[in-house]
């Protein structure tokens, strides 16, 4: 087990009731869940989105904390939250990365897996 490690999942949802497929705005929700699976004790401090929809059109996304927080988990502990984003396809991805720092001073990114975003049965 590292010392340093958060397991970050995804979870996706369309939401058809706030896009406009006629004016090319779809819109999607995640729910992440960040566990710290090292043996230190970290902070989320950071985020870095990259949003890539199906045009190839990459927009990042940077900023403190996530949905307002900067969660300070224990080994074992998790942060879970949803938050949402709008793309001009109905196809697209997300990855990035979190900036942690550990309380001995370490500091360490949480990998973000990439996840697909997509509206439901356009996938095969």
């Amino acid at each position: 087990m590292a010392s340093y490690e958060f397991t970050v999942t995804v979870n996706t949802q369309y939401l058809e009731e706030q896009s406009d497929p006629a004016h090319s705005n779809y819109v999607f929700a995640y729910a992440v869940t960040i566990k710290n699976t090292g043996q230190v004790a970290a902070q989320l401090i950071s985020r870095h989105w990259v949003i890539t929809d199906a045009n190839n059109h990459i927009e990042e996304v940077r900023g403190l904390g996530v949905v307002g927080n900067q969660p300070l988990l224990q080994p074992g502990e998790q942060f879970e939250y949803t938050s949402g984003t709008s793309m001009a396809t109905p196809q697209g991805s997300m990855a990035g990365e979190y900036f942690c720092v550990a309380e001995d001073g370490e500091q360490f990114e949480a990998k973000i897996p990439e996840f697909v975003l997509s509206l439901p049965r356009t996938l095969h």
